[in-house]
């Protein structure tokens, strides 16, 4: 483990990143502590510019807290990259892990599968896929998973076929070990590394997609979020700036964050750039 974060370390860029990311993880934290009315109560003058009125960073249309608004989307916005992220690298996992383990046909049919979700593009999946369930967060994770899996897929496949003819995996299937406890206790553990640096990655990408659809209207109107927030001041953007871009701003630096922490990842993880080292 200190050698880990010594590698992480030599990356300045990353290490700030991993501190902006505890700073909104710790934002979300206390949320409710900080604003523990309702982010949705009408708490004052609708367009109150920044430090007037008693809203730091202005009041929204209906006269909403942009600050409780951004404090509380936080939870909103980290939750819904985290669960889609894990669900999307489960199902991932296993395309890939069968695929590339057995090959021949099913390597054949589980790809197939996996090329007929990426022939889709994705942000325009995530919208059909929501507008049929019902806009609400349950189906907004679905449909950022079904449309992140594959490329782990992709990823954990081109593993498994590059370990699956090691020695260490001969002398298993020499002593008799089965095909499930292979694939689950001696490959996978190997292919920890690229997935753990994908799947940080991935979560930034959610975060995006959430926004995105909130922002078109298909977020959960109960429930309140960074993308929310720019989707409903997008009409007043030019008479009252800071609906949208104080979310917005939240958004870029908590998605620059997550890809600085998985660039250090890359660094202290890939074996190529430990051996340069």
């Amino acid at each position: 483990m200190n050698e880990f974060w010594s590698r992480y370390a030599r990356n300045r860029s990353a290490v700030m990143g991993l501190g902006i990311l505890v700073l909104v993880i710790f934002m979300a934290a206390i949320a409710s502590l900080i604003f523990p009315d309702d982010p949705f109560r009408l708490a004052g003058i609708p367009l109150s510019v920044p430090g007037a009125n008693g809203f730091f960073l202005g009041s929204d249309t209906l006269g909403r807290d942009v600050a409780s608004g951004i404090a509380h989307g936080a939870k909103t916005s980290l939750l819904i990259g985290l669960v889609a992220t894990f669900a999307a690298v489960f199902i991932g996992i296993i395309f890939g892990a069968f695929s590339g383990y057995y090959g021949g046909l099913v390597d054949d049919i589980l790809m197939r599968i996996t090329e007929i979700f990426q022939t889709i593009p994705s942000f325009v999946f995530a919208i059909l896929l929501v507008a049929i369930m019902k806009p609400s967060i349950e189906s907004i994770v679905i449909a950022i998973t079904v449309v992140s899996w594959p490329g782990v897929a992709r990823l954990v496949r081109g593993e498994f076929l590059s370990l699956k003819n090691r020695e260490f995996v001969q002398a298993c299937h020499t002593i008799g070990m089965s095909d499930m406890r292979i694939i689950v206790r001696e490959i996978l553990p190997n292919c920890l590394s690229p997935i753990i640096v994908v799947g940080s990655l991935m979560v930034a990408t959610a975060i995006l997609i959430e926004s995105g659809l909130a922002f078109l209207g298909l977020g959960d109107p109960n429930i309140m979020s960074w993308g929310f927030q720019i989707g409903a001041g997008r009409t007043m953007l030019r008479s009252a700036w800071w609906v949208c871009t104080f979310p917005g701003i939240a958004i870029l630096v908590t998605v620059l964050a997550i890809n600085l922490v998985g660039e250090g990842l890359n660094d202290a993880l890939n074996p190529r750039l430990r051996e340069g080292n």
